[in-house]
């Protein structure tokens, strides 16, 4: 390679490298001061490595004191199940609802498919504080309030961007596909079920990711609909535990850390199929 080949080469990467890093920073920053004691939180100026980092070896009983605190005064486990709960049966629903919908409307012919599309996209400019007071009225007439059904019940109704997402990757498909499971005499849901499902793999990947980093992070679902100790998520439990521990500095990004690992955990467990899924959906042959 040429010298001026190396250079075009050589700048993206540092704009990229550099860019990284200074994502990378606020997390690092949290990482760091979760290990550091309430005297070093409160330093001026701050210390970047804590000292129970600077000496060798290191006394793993002090450096995580903090996170033995949150376990202590807070009901981790039980804070996670239940997060995990909601959040595993909203992708459920997620899938299934929005898979569905988003081949009806993009292999399927009906009357007036185009003119409810269209109204499924103008949903989305409907900011979702508009339905709090009818939905939260129609849950506590079902008698759902205080449960944690109005956290994951209503994604098997779908949601408008992730159709939207599912109907264009659905679009660059070929039909030569549809036509030869109909020659073996498939209908549509089996053909939806055993040939189109599978292709759409890096979609649902995509999908999952999202709705993942929205359960899981959800906080005024559970703030609205749950006023019981044993339905309380994450999000709930570390927001009663920032109130409870105000000035705690190491234990609250200790707890934040807690919660903000498995969704980076997830994320890049799934990120093949999270970018396939952003990249490819729209592009059609």
């Amino acid at each position: 390679m040429t010298g001026r080949s190396l250079i075009r080469a050589f700048i993206p990467h540092l704009f990229l490298s550099t860019g990284a890093v200074i994502f990378l920073f606020p997390f690092l920053w949290v990482a760091l001061t979760s290990l550091k004691g309430p005297d070093e939180v409160v330093q001026v100026p701050q210390p970047w490595i804590p000292s129970v980092l600077k000496h060798w070896p290191i006394n793993w009983k002090v450096a995580v004191d903090n996170y033995k605190k949150v376990f202590e005064m807070l009901p981790v486990w039980d804070l996670t199940r239940n997060t995990l709960y909601v959040t595993f049966m909203s992708i459920i629903g997620q899938l299934f609802a929005c898979s569905m919908v988003g081949y009806s409307f993009a292999r399927l012919s009906w009357p007036g498919r185009d003119i409810w599309f269209v109204v499924l996209l103008a949903t989305m400019m409907l900011p979702p504080q508009v339905t709090f007071i009818p939905v939260f009225l129609i849950f506590r007439a079902l008698g759902w309030y205080n449960t944690m059904k109005p956290l994951w019940f209503p994604f098997f109704f779908g949601s408008a961007f992730f159709i939207f997402l599912l109907r264009q990757f659905f679009r660059t498909l070929p039909t030569d596909l549809e036509d030869a499971a109909h020659i073996d005499g498939c209908g549509h849901f089996r053909t939806f079920i055993e040939i189109m499902l599978p292709l759409v793999k890096p979609a649902l990947g995509a999908v999952a990711v999202f709705q993942f980093m929205n359960s899981w992070n959800d906080f005024l679902g559970p703030l609205i609909y749950i006023n019981d100790d044993r339905f309380t998520t994450l999000s709930m439990g570390v927001y009663y535990y920032k109130l409870e521990r105000q000035g705690m500095w190491g234990e609250m990004m200790a707890v934040t850390l807690m919660m903000t690992l498995p969704a980076i955990v997830v994320f890049f467990c799934a990120q093949k199929h999270f970018v396939q899924g952003i990249t490819l959906t729209g592009m059609k042959e």
